[in-house]
Formats: structure tokens, C-alpha cells, sequence
């Protein structure tokens, strides 16, 4: 996840590293990371690189360099402005936002946006889960027009999330499987990936405690065994992005290259 290669910002533990996005894929690279996932959130909305030709142009160039794929967005600008408990005008600008971002994405080479209905952006009642349905009928037709894919991040049970995603029915729109969040929650892996495991398109990989907050890989109550024969189970072939835990600062990239070797070692072990 892009900002974790990075010290944190402002003492935020998810960011856009608006002076060091740049070092970012050097440093992807040195730990042995195919990708970065960009965030493009309120803070530095004006000065993201995604949103103009020459920063689209100079991640390109970033990438080829490094051999660092962005193919990824987690779009946490619509948490703070989310798409649910909206005034009409308010739902109309999020939406052209929205609309933006996703062809952006496109000329990026970006193949898929994770969207989060999380913490101020849940959805706690019957009208929100109308206002979701009512995004995706509107943005249908970009979806298939641009052939991006929009992934849900959201802190609904199994069974509720896949009954959202049926209800929505296009088939660019899947599901973000992020391991820590549902420990926080606690979801057992293995039911969720029983009740919606052919929709999800995407892995986010943390730990976290039983209604608390990140923690390193392995300490906290995310069932990674379960998590792994669900992946196998159902012959998962997306990308995993790490998402953790932040360790030392000025360490990144060590910590970066232990994180990845707790999972090549969870894979390999079935």
C-alpha cells in the first residue's frame, strides 16, 4: 500500500506520500514488491500525480524503471465524502468526482479502484444500501465504457456483502477481502469466503485485534491458516497488498521485505 514505504504523514497511518512518492518505487523494488497500490485521498487531492497528464506520464516512467506495477487505487477521498448520508446535491458532485477519478485511472493503466464504506463511510441502514445501488446503476455504463472494475471495501457480515453485490449484478464490480478488518470485526475467514469467495477480487492483507487496531502480521486475531486454504480453496489469482502494521520509522523497506516473507511463507505452506 502506497505511504508505507514511506515515514508517516502527519501521524496518519495511511496516506499519500506527497514528498516521497517518487523514492517509493526504488524502494518497492530493494523489498522485493511487484506493485503499489496508490491512494488518492482529501488531503493531497491537488497535488496527486493521477490527476494530471505529466504525473500520470512520470509514474509510467516510475514504474517501467523499477519494474513496480500501479494497477491498483484505493479511492480513501470517499470516506470523509462518502456516498451514503448525503444531501442530493452533495451525491451528485461525488459522483462526477468519482466519474473523474475512474477515467484518470484509466489513461493510468490502472485496472481497478478499491472503494471503502468503512468506519464514516458504513453502511448502517436500509436508505444507505439504496444510495450504494443506486451508484452502481449510475456508473454502469462508465464501468464497461472505461473496462475498470470497482472492488467494495465495506464492514457489512458475509452474507449481507454478498447479497449486495448480487443485487448490484455487473460483474466489474467485486469484492476487497482485507484480513484485518474483518478480525477487528469478528468474521471467521473461512465463513466469509464461504458465502462470497468467487466474488472477491482483491486482497488486502493486516492484522488487527478483535475491536481494535493494526497490529504486526501474527499478533493479532486475523486467522491467516484459514485465510490461506480459503485462497487455495478457491484458487484465488489476484494481487495481495500489503497493509500493515507500521513498524520502526526510517525501517520501511526492511519491514517491508519481513511482511512479505510472512506471507510467501503462509502460501507456500499449502
Amino acid at each position: 500500500m502506497q505511504g508505507r514505504l514511506s515515514p508517516p504523514s502527519c501521524g496518519r497511518i495511511q496516506c499519500f506520500p506527497a514528498g516521497t512518492w517518487q523514492a517509493e518505487f526504488a524502494r518497492a523494488a530493494e523489498a522485493g514488491l511487484q506493485a503499489i497500490e496508490w491512494i488518492y485521498d482529501v488531503e493531497d487531492a491537488d497535488t496527486n500525480p493521477i490527476g494530471s497528464a505529466p504525473g500520470i506520464e512520470e509514474m509510467r516512467q516510475l514504474s517501467k524503471k523499477y519494474g513496480v506495477a500501479v494497477q491498483s487505487l484505493c479511492a480513501d477521498y470517499f470516506m470523509p465524502f462518502p456516498f451514503v448520508r448525503a444531501s442530493g446535491p452533495e451525491w451528485e458532485e461525488r459522483l462526477r468526482k468519482m466519474e473523474w477519478l475512474l477515467a484518470q485511472c484509466r489513461l493510468a493503466g490502472i485496472q481497478h479502484v478499491v472503494l471503502p464504506f468503512v468506519d464514516n463511510s458504513r453502511i448502517d441502514s436500509a436508505q444507505d444500501r439504496s444510495d450504494v445501488l443506486r451508484l452502481f446503476q449510475r456508473l454502469k455504463g462508465t464501468l464497461q465504457r472505461l473496462d475498470i472494475q470497482i472492488h467494495l471495501e465495506t464492514s457489512l457480515g458475509p452474507e449481507d456483502f454478498r447479497s449486495l453485490i448480487e443485487e448490484i449484478g455487473d460483474t466489474r464490480v467485486r469484492i476487497n477481502y482485507d484480513s484485518g478488518n474483518s478480525a477487528s470485526l469478528g468474521f471467521s475467514a473461512e465463513t466469509e469466503w464461504n458465502a462470497y469467495g468467487k466474488l472477491i477480487g482483491s486482497v488486502h492483507i493486516k492484522d488487527r485485534l478483535k475491536g481494535g487496531g493494526t497490529v504486526p502480521l501474527g499478533s493479532g486475531n486475523a486467522d491467516f491458516n484459514a485465510l490461506a486454504l480459503s485462497l487455495k480453496r478457491f484458487d484465488y489469482q489476484g494481487r495481495f497488498i500489503l497493509q500493515v502494521a507500521r513498524e520502526k520509522t526510517g525501517d520501511e523497506v526492511n519491514w517491508a521485505r519481513q511482511n512479505r516473507s510472512f506471507l510467501e511463507k503462509l502460501l507456500g505452506a499449502v
